[in-house]
């Protein structure tokens, strides 16, 4: 039975793989169809006129606040009696979720601007 462990490992990982891709694809094939039934796909360019928002913006501000709160978790840890994995993981939590929630805040407010 031990022999069959790192087999069975490797097979429900290849299926896991498999699976992932296959509703990814079914998925997009799904969005792309109800995209060209609306008219917002050009089959010939496949270009989407959707505006997809400011990536570089939700990235950075994702990527900043991953490390303030790694900086604030340490600090957590250092001055208080919390333990360290629950001190870190909340404040990455913490600001990683308010930089997504200002990120959205800045989008909406662009977007009532260009109209």
């Amino acid at each position: 039975m031990e022999d069959l462990a790192p087999v069975l490992v490797s097979i429900a990982l290849f299926a896991s793989v498999v699976l992932s891709l296959y509703f990814y694809l079914k998925a997009r094939h799904t969005e792309r169809m109800a995209l060209i039934e609306k008219g917002l796909f050009n089959v010939e360019k496949k270009e989407i006129k959707i505006k997809s928002g400011n990536l570089s913006l939700k990235i950075g501000s994702f990527l900043i606040s991953i490390g303030l709160g790694l900086f604030f978790g340490y600090l957590l840890t250092e001055y208080s009696i919390i333990h360290p994995v629950v001190s870190f993981f909340t404040m990455i939590l913490l600001f990683g979720g308010m930089s997504l929630i200002v990120n959205y805040i800045i989008e909406s407010k662009k977007n009532k601007i260009e109209g």
